[in-house]
């Protein structure tokens, strides 16, 4: 693997993805594209409906008129004493020319018909089409930071094999920059776009035509399913990259991870900060951050407990957290010699800063889990 020219598979990979982006830039293309023609479908239907509307309200007034005109007709040719000829033959046009404007009239609506149905179907199925664009697009974005993600990963490795002491912090670098990317483009696209759909779905709740409770009762349930998805969506961002904690540094965000816990799952939440803390490196903020999000994680997740507390003091010299539950706890040597997944990525991290991580715990005695994190490079 010493031999393994980087440059060579780094270039590579940019390529790769390089055309999977333009791939989805193609496949977006496209969605817009549909989505034009399908609003452009929309107008026409709504035309072709009020057409339809206006010509039924016509042949219902034709047949009320037609049919008074018939009664007249009866009357005056019973009555041939009281009417004269020309009142005979007067209301005998009047019948006629309306039984012309009728059967037209008639003929008229049911072309309109046919035409109104034959353009909603293309409509549906447009709208059917649009949806499985839109997951096309979702889907194809979603393999495509995986795949960015994977293969800068297998990048990473070969170099951290060559030279993993200067290169751990570069690593985290990668990630973080990847995870901040993602989120931007979670927060600019899919958050708008789903924002735009419940409104479009407000729009086509008033427009829809056939079965109208049924169709508004759907309506609304797709609509508190785009919002469930929506604020899914704002969580994921957070997970991905707090933006607090570019803004604000390490504090605020473990404090908001520690509400966020208090007011999802009830627990009691403390947070102890001893020391003075400065803003410090980006790579060594967002590794001690993680870590600690990782232990919190690892408390809601499996702990069962009531209460959380989290110390932090900041040092001359070092950085030490402490993570301490409530909880029932856990064999804390049968964990360190089978390694789940939590404590082999805390210990990761822990590694590449040059730190120290210690876990303590029994079971029915909750656990507690020390870092220290030295402040020289």
């Amino acid at each position: 693997m010493a031999n393994v020219d980087v440059k060579t598979l780094d270039t590579i990979v940019k390529q790769t993805i390089s055309a999977v982006e333009k791939g989805k830039t193609q496949i977006y293309d496209i969605y817009e594209a549909s989505g034009k023609e399908l609003n452009k479908i929309k107008r026409d239907f709504e035309m072709i409906k009020q057409k339809t509307a206006e010509i039924i309200a016509k042949v219902d007034d034709l047949e009320q008129r037609e049919r008074r005109s018939r009664l007249r007709l009866m009357e005056v040719s019973r009555n041939f004493q009281v009417y004269k000829e020309e009142d005979i033959k007067r209301a005998y046009e009047e019948t006629s020319a309306l039984k012309v404007e009728l059967a037209v009239a008639r003929e008229q609506e049911q072309n309109l018909r046919r035409e109104r149905d034959a353009m909603e179907l293309t409509l549906r199925s447009m709208q059917q089409t649009m949806k499985k664009a839109e997951t096309l697009v979702t889907q194809v974005g979603a393999a495509l930071g995986y795949l960015n993600n994977q293969m800068e990963t297998v990048v990473d490795q070969i170099e951290t094999v060559q030279q993993r002491q200067a290169f751990g912090t570069r690593i985290i670098k990668a990630q973080e920059e990847e995870r901040r990317r993602v989120a931007r483009e979670i927060h600019d696209g899919p958050a708008q776009a789903m924002a735009n759909i419940v409104f479009r779905t407000e729009v086509c709740e008033r427009l829809i035509d056939i079965d109208l409770k049924r169709a508004r009762g759907e309506m609304r349930d797709l609509q508190e399913q785009v919002r469930g998805c929506l604020q899914e969506t704002r969580k994921i961002i957070f997970a991905l990259r707090p933006m607090t904690l570019d803004d604000l540094g390490l504090t605020p965000t473990v404090r908001r991870v520690l509400d966020t816990l208090k007011e999802r799952k009830g627990f009691i939440t403390e947070l102890h900060i001893t020391g003075e803390e400065k803003r410090y490196a980006t790579h060594l903020e967002i590794g001690l951050f993680r870590i600690i999000q990782e232990a919190l994680n690892n408390v809601e997740k499996h702990s069962k407990a009531r209460c959380i507390w989290v110390r932090m003091d900041f040092r001359p010299a070092m950085i030490v957290a402490i993570i301490e539950d409530d909880g029932i706890g856990f064999d804390a040597q049968a964990a360190h010699s089978t390694e789940s997944f939590g404590l082999m990525g805390m210990r990761e991290r822990v590694e590449l800063l040059n730190g120290e991580v210690i876990v303590r715990s029994e079971k029915g005695k909750g656990a507690k889990v020390m870092v220290k994190v030295p402040l020289k490079e």
